[in-house]
C-alpha cells in the first residue's frame, strides 16, 4: 500500500513512522510512506500556506491554492486515481470499521490540515474527511499518524500472526478480552484456571463472555451495536447493572 502525506511539517513522521510494526512494514515494503511539503506548491517568497479568514474571527486559514496544487500534483504521481482524505475535527470520526475500509486501499493521500481550519473550497478536492476523535489538536498530523498505524497493521503480512488483527478490540464490535502471561500467579492474583486448563472450547467461551462484561463496563454504547446472542445480551445487563450498584 502506497501512503501519501501532504503536510507543513514532514519531519513529525520520521521517529514514529520508522519504528516499530509501521517501521518494520515500510522496511518489508509492504507499505511505502511518501511525505510532500506543502511549501512547495507555495508561490511566494515567503512559502505562505495561510492568511487571515474573511469575515474576521481569531486564527489564520489554510490558503486554498496551495494544498489543491499539491493534491492535484501527488494525484499525478500514479496513474490510479488514489482517494484524498483530509485529517479535520469535523470529518467522520475513525474506527476500526473506517481502517479495514482504507486498508482494503491500493494508495491512499492524507491531507493535514493546519491553523484555524481550511478553506472550504479545498473539501471539493476530497473523497473524505476524518476524526480520530471529537477533540482539537494543533494539527493533522499526528491524527494521519494514528490512520497510518491502524491501517498499516491490517495489511496482509505486517503482523506476524494474522489473527492478531482479527482477535482485538473492535474486531467485532467489542473490546477485548482481559489477557494473561507468565507468572501465574503475581502480587497475590493469579490467573484464571480456565486459561491454564487447555481446554480450547472453554477458553473461548471464557474470553467471549469477559469482553462482553468488560464492554458493558466501560464502553456500553459498543453494546448497542454489537452481534450478540438473547443470552450474551442478558450478560452485557448483568455486568452494567453491577457497575451502577456500585
Amino acid at each position: 500500500m502506497i501512503v501519501d502525506v501532504i503536510t507543513i511539517f514532514p519531519e513529525m513522521f520520521s521517529g514514529p513512522m520508522s519504528t516499530s510494526i509501521v517501521g518494520s512494514a515500510r522496511e518489508r515494503g509492504l507499505l511505502e510512506l511518501r511525505l510532500h511539503d506543502l511549501r512547495d506548491h507555495t508561490s511566494d517568497r515567503h512559502r505562505t500556506t495561510d492568511d487571515y479568514p474573511y469575515g474576521g474571527g481569531p486564527g489564520m486559514v489554510m490558503k486554498p491554492e496551495p494544498l489543491v496544487d499539491a493534491i492535484r500534483a501527488v494525484r499525478d504521481l500514479e496513474p490510479d486515481e488514489a482517494p484524498v482524505a483530509v485529517l479535520t475535527p469535523s470529518g467522520r470520526t475513525f474506527d476500526q470499521e473506517f481502517a479495514r475500509s482504507l486498508g482494503s486501499l491500493d494508495r491512499l493521500i492524507l491531507v493535514c490540515g493546519r491553523y484555524e481550519g481550511i478553506d472550504e473550497r479545498v473539501f471539493a478536492h476530497a473523497d473524505m474527511t476524518i476524526s480520530i476523535g471529537d477533540y482539537v489538536l494543533t494539527g493533522g498530523e499526528l491524527p494521519a499518524m494514528v490512520v497510518i498505524d491502524a491501517v498499516a497493521r491490517l495489511l496482509p503480512g505486517v503482523l506476524g500472526d494474522e489473527a492478531s488483527s482479527e482477535d482485538e478490540s473492535f474486531s467485532e464490535g467489542l473490546l477485548e478480552y482481559p489477557q494473561y502471561t507468565r507468572p501465574a500467579i503475581y502480587d497475590g492474583i493469579s490467573v484464571p484456571d480456565v486459561l491454564l486448563s487447555g481446554n480450547h472450547a472453554a477458553i473461548a467461551a471464557y474470553r467471549r463472555e469477559e469482553a462482553i462484561r468488560k464492554t458493558a463496563r466501560v464502553r456500553p454504547d459498543l453494546i448497542e451495536s454489537a452481534r450478540l446472542t438473547d443470552d450474551e445480551r442478558r450478560l452485557a445487563c448483568d455486568a452494567r447493572k453491577e457497575i451502577d450498584r456500585d
